[in-house]
């Protein structure tokens, strides 16, 4: 016989004699707790008997670890007044730690109808509430921090060293050749797409498609069973040691601002069914329809207590229990999203900011949502730092040759003081990138002028229009030699560009080896080879992997390359007295008037420290398409330097007088001590 329990721990709290069970909901009139067994037969059902301020609760005798439940929620349904109950939809406990099954679409997950949903949506299992993850955190300062984007299926699939039953699984992850790789790769943080439980929409089922990147999820705890081979919570937590074990920290992407439950028509599997207002945004006078400033159908109602409160709890439960590093928050502005607008004092954004328990967590914001006022890059609070589009965009126009971006380039390069300064950050609150999982990848985006989006069924309609990329007058793969020596002098560039700007730089899985999408810009629905990483490309271009792990070994290896607070001019650090210089062609400081045409300049960082000894380093750009003889300085010869980095395949010329011949469309890093 259930007992009455405790509403204080929401979700499924096992000791040694049962379980309690907890679960919020303001418009049920009983909730109903059903059990089922291996085989997915439901074997019993309690109504929950006690409810206190919402939480419906009981405690129930004999109940195991291990035990497959779901909720059924009695109460009103009207879809016009936003009200969506419907017990015979067997519903996901938004607490569960663990997931059996996973979601398949039917006619019975609709509310439209009554048919029974068990067996459609997946079963909720008993688990521990788990240990605190023992003290193995890396804890890299943000000032040594690479980040370096994957996503644990795509990573995995045709991994020649990982095991076919490992692939695509946090155990692939795990692999002794892939740490080997990721270690001697030289990034530090590796920052996994989400990972939660989610959903393949339904039209991308009905194409014979699946979604590989994850964000479209039905729970915000229970790690996604299609990435273990059996229990999913338990594989996640032995890979982030493994990871840790070897050094490098692990930080989540997470979707807190929509379901997969999608707009008034899709499917009831969880949130919905327990308490539609509650979770989700509706029109003020509509309550039938959703607010979508997620462009996913839905949004999270974060001005709801209730909300704000599973989003805290899955953050503290992620960090402490599965022990990962930080949480990358995809359209994070919804975190911050009033009925009026966009606030960095929201009361969810100071609840992450301040929480004692996520102190250590790097916490980054992707600023921008497609609702009204959505694009907030540089109004995050304090703690956070940000995905920086225009550091991407930037970038790439200088090195496509758009006219008039030097200027740009030097703010990029300089950390976007002009973006984030003034909020009282440092260079590493702008998480620089130069591609991402959404867009193109560094091998098309010198390849491609055209998205190539066909095989996802949109008729080509979907990715960005806009990509500043080029092909160098062929769309897609080449033979020629020539145009393939300037995709990977480009590619270099680019690069090179990126771990030598102040701030935090962020990789994209495969790009230090080639591997393309085949011009596919938004290959979420590609659980495929084109979305899966092509490692046949380490063996293809074992220069260019090899210039890429020196260039992220530069980055290592040289604080002057990622200063922890803005220089501008000359500034009193612990390590001495920094200086930067911009200097012309010609070795003289750079004039406002210059930037507007100079496709050759140079940035000069210098290091006086207190005992006289003194170090220095030069990054030289030459966007012209033919040689450049360029000056580091005016009568300046203290400095011996030498050529670190170069983005030709020949290396500047350094005469006595400091002259340097820079080869065409190419980047190079001079050290001097």
């Amino acid at each position: 016989m259930i007992e009455q329990g405790f509403a204080h721990t929401l979700g499924p709290s096992p000791d040694p004699d049962g379980t309690n069970f907890a679960l919020y909901s303001s418009v049920a009139d009983r909730v109903e707790l059903c059990l089922f067994d291996d085989a997915g037969r439901q074997t019993a059902s309690h109504d929950l008997p006690g409810c206190d301020n919402g939480v419906w609760h009981g405690y129930l005798p004999g109940c195991a670890n291990g035990q497959r439940y779901g909720f059924r929620v009695h109460g009103p349904f009207d879809p016009a007044r936003g009200l969506r109950c419907k017990p015979s939809k067997l519903l996901v406990d938004p607490y569960a730690r663990r997931l059996d099954g996973e979601f398949r679409w039917d006619d019975a997950v609709f509310d439209s109808n009554d048919r029974d949903s068990a067996g459609s949506v997946p079963f909720s299992v008993v688990t521990p509430v788990g240990e605190m993850h023992d003290d193995r955190k890396p804890r890299v300062p943000w000032e040594e921090t690479i980040f370096y984007e994957c996503n644990v299926r795509g990573y995995t699939m045709r991994h020649p060293g990982v095991d076919e039953a490992d692939r695509g699984k946090f155990s692939g992850l795990s692999n002794r050749q892939v740490i080997e790789y990721l270690k001697a790769l030289g990034i530090t943080s590796v920052e996994l797409m989400p990972v939660y439980a989610f959903i393949d929409e339904h039209h991308l089922v009905k194409q014979g498609l699946r979604n590989l990147w994850g964000y479209n999820s039905i729970s915000f705890f229970a790690p996604m069973p299609r990435y273990a081979r059996s229990e999913a919570d338990i594989e996640m937590r032995d890979m982030v040691r493994s990871l840790h074990d070897a050094g490098l920290e692990v930080v989540l992407d997470v979707a807190y601002n929509h379901t997969g439950e999608a707009d008034g028509n899709g499917p009831t599997a969880s949130f919905r069914g327990i308490d539609n207002l509650t979770y989700y945004r509706t029109l003020p006078h509509d309550p039938a329809t959703y607010v979508n400033d997620s462009g996913c159908g839905n949004t999270l109602n974060v001005e709801h207590p209730r909300v704000r409160q599973i989003v805290l709890d899955s953050l503290v439960y992620f960090s402490e229990v599965m022990g990962v590093d930080g949480f990358r928050f995809d359209l994070a502005t919804i975190l911050g999203r009033r009925h009026h607008g966009f606030s960095k004092g929201h009361p969810l954004l100071l609840d992450i900011s301040n929480d004692d328990r996520l102190n250590d967590a790097k916490l980054i914001a992707e600023p921008w949502d497609p609702g009204p006022g959505g694009y907030q890059l540089g109004n995050f609070p304090p703690r956070w730092s940000e995905w920086n589009d225009i550091y991407r965009d930037g970038v790439r126009q200088f090195w496509r040759g758009d006219h008039g971006k030097s200027g740009m380039l030097a703010r990029r390069l300089h950390g976007s003081a002009d973006i984030f300064e003034a909020s009282g950050r440092g260079p590493m609150a702008s998480v620089n990138f130069v591609t991402a999982h959404d867009g193109f990848t560094l091998r098309d985006s010198v390849s491609y002028v055209n998205r190539h989006n066909e095989a996802n069924g949109e008729d080509n309609r979907d990715g960005h229009s806009h990509n500043y990329s080029c092909n160098y007058g062929v769309e897609g793969d080449s033979v020629d030699d020539d145009i393939m020596r300037q995709r990977r002098r480009h590619s270099l560039n680019l690069l090179g560009t990126l771990l030598m700007s102040q701030g935090t730089p962020m990789l994209l899985a495969g790009d230090e080896f080639g591997n393309s999408q085949q011009g596919n810009n938004n290959a979420y629905a590609q659980d495929n080879e084109t979305g899966w990483l092509d490692w046949s490309g380490l063996d293809d271009e074992p220069l260019f992997h090899e210039l890429v792990c020196q260039l992220l070994r530069l980055r290592r290896e040289i604080p002057l390359l990622r200063l922890p607070q803005y220089v501008h001019g000359m500034l009193d650090l612990a390590e001495g007295e920094v200086r930067i210089d911009w200097i012309n062609q010609f070795g003289d400081t750079k004039q406002e008037t210059e930037w507007a045409h100079s496709r050759a300049f140079t940035k000069v960082i210098t290091l006086n420290r207190p005992d006289g000894s003194a170090s220095a380093v030069a990054i030289l750009i030459n966007a012209h398409d033919h040689e450049a003889d360029m000056r580091l300085s005016r009568g300046e010869t203290r400095y011996e330097w030498r050529v670190a980095f170069c983005s030709a395949r020949k290396d500047p010329q350094l005469d006595e007088s400091l002259r340097v011949t820079v080869p065409a469309q190419s980047i190079a890093l001079l050290l001097a001590d």
